[in-house]
């Protein structure tokens, strides 16, 4: 505070000294001339300080009007003091400015050279500004559509549907009409409440590894399925002739039959897991009855508990739209996983119910759990947290992928809880567009 004031002091105290030194020689001239000169030459020399004054003020609104470096007035006392003052302050700012397009514009070089397409959009899906990259995935300009809403620009169904949706947990693939025979992958980025980022990812060299990947699988499967069932075959019938083996010869035709089964169990999951892949949809669109598949899918697991545990029901009249055999397969992996990690004794709870506006499939179970740094890998193929107890029972490692690939094609998702020592709830949950609604529901609608 003393210094704000000792510094305004500073800027008024020449014009204090001119005054007090025009003031005493108003006086003395009125101690030699007279009283009337004196007053005269007073009022004289207020009235040129105040013409003074104006035309300082009109200097000065005229240049805040412009303002500008190379026409800031030039003044005497305090304000020359003034004007020295925005001077340097509009320099500064001048420069502070300068540096902030710098900024923004190695900014924007920056992201124009990134690989990646990036468009910067408003609550109304209004492009704000984009990169050359994105100009070429989606086929936009900025210097044309700027201003343009995004979903009128790019016509492609699936994308209109995905921006206009609101639902960005997942990425969006999809073939844009200017770019044929391209795969894209789009996300969007909402980073303040009225503006969002979408990236946009050419992947269709990465696609065409996974399509040559998958292809590799499904042909190899295929063709070690034939050799696998007559190997198998022949074991069969080794073993069950096998009274004159001898209790050795017996006990390694039956480990040669078990691993070969194995191996064929292997071989039909590749082959169900390859055809997921490379489909984006389910195979047939019907309407399940969800509630009589859990039933199903229970009878089944205590066939292969076999009284080993104990396995509740809890069911609600719901129906889903899709593909039934996807949905009876993913539910029933999700069952025996429970069933074959889950110790003598347990409870194995099976559950249908209405969630989120969509339906939930869930599979509890107070088995030995899974600890949270294996969760996001659990859907991974042949991700085994205990390799050991997974081969004890008799796994192939592929059931869970084949969960994730089936709840993909019927866009579900799969909600997994668990903890080491008190078990697991695994949930696939599909959304509202996937549910049949009731008669009743309708009217009540």
């Amino acid at each position: 505070m003393f210094n704000v004031a000792g510094e305004r002091f500073r800027i008024i105290w020449p014009a204090i000294a001119r005054f007090a030194i025009l003031a005493a020689l108003c006086a003395g001239a009125g101690w030699l001339f007279g009283a009337r000169i004196g007053l005269w030459l007073a009022v004289a020399s207020l009235a040129v300080l105040y013409l003074g004054q104006l035309f300082y003020v009109a200097a000065l609104g005229n240049w805040l009007e412009r303002p500008s470096l190379a026409t800031i007035p030039n003044g005497i006392g305090a304000w020359g003091e003034v004007f020295a003052r925005l001077y340097r302050q509009h320099r500064a700012s001048e420069i502070a400015h300068q540096r902030l397009i710098d900024n923004e514009e190695r900014f924007r070089r920056t992201i124009s050279a990134l690989p990646d397409g990036i468009i910067l959009i408003d609550a109304s899906l209004q492009i704000e500004w984009c990169n050359p990259v994105a100009e070429r995935h989606l086929g936009v300009s900025l210097k044309r559509d700027q201003g343009l809403r995004l979903t009128n620009l790019v016509r492609d169904p699936a994308f209109v549907e995905y921006m206009t949706a609101g639902r960005f947990e997942q990425p969006l693939l999809f073939t844009p009409l200017s770019l044929p025979g391209a795969t894209l992958s789009l996300v969007v980025v909402e980073f303040e409440p009225a503006r969002s980022i979408v990236l946009t990812r050419d992947i269709t060299q990465s696609e065409r590894v996974d399509a040559i990947r998958r292809d590799f699988v499904g042909n190899v499967s295929h063709e070690l399925r034939t050799p696998l069932t007559v190997i198998k075959g022949f074991l069969e019938a080794f073993i069950d002739g096998g009274s004159d083996l001898g209790p050795t010869r017996l006990h390694h035709l039956t480990l040669m039959y078990e691993q070969a089964d194995r191996m064929h169990r292997l071989v039909e999951d590749l082959l169900t897991l390859s055809r997921l892949e490379s489909q984006q949809g389910p195979d047939v669109e019907e309407e399940v009855d969800a509630a009589q598949l859990v039933s199903e899918v229970a009878d089944e697991a205590r066939t292969l508990s076999a009284g080993r545990h104990r396995i509740s029901v809890e069911v609600q009249k719901l129906k889903l739209r899709g593909g039934r055999d996807e949905m009876r397969s993913a539910y029933g992996n999700l069952v025996s996983n429970a069933v074959r990690y889950t110790p003598v004794g347990g409870h194995i709870a099976l559950r249908c119910v209405e969630q989120d506006g969509g339906v939930a499939l869930q599979v509890r179970d107070t088995g030995i759990g899974v600890a949270q740094e294996h969760i996001p890998r659990l859907t991974e193929r042949f991700y085994r947290v205990d390799k050991s107890r997974s081969r004890e029972t008799g796994g192939t490692g592929l059931g869970l992928a084949i969960v994730k690939h089936v709840l993909i094609r019927h866009q579900a998702r799969l909600d997994i809880q668990s903890e080491i020592g008190h078990g697991s709830l695994f949930s696939a949950w599909f959304p509202p567009s996937r549910r049949i609604s009731s008669v009743g529901e309708r009217e009540a609608a």
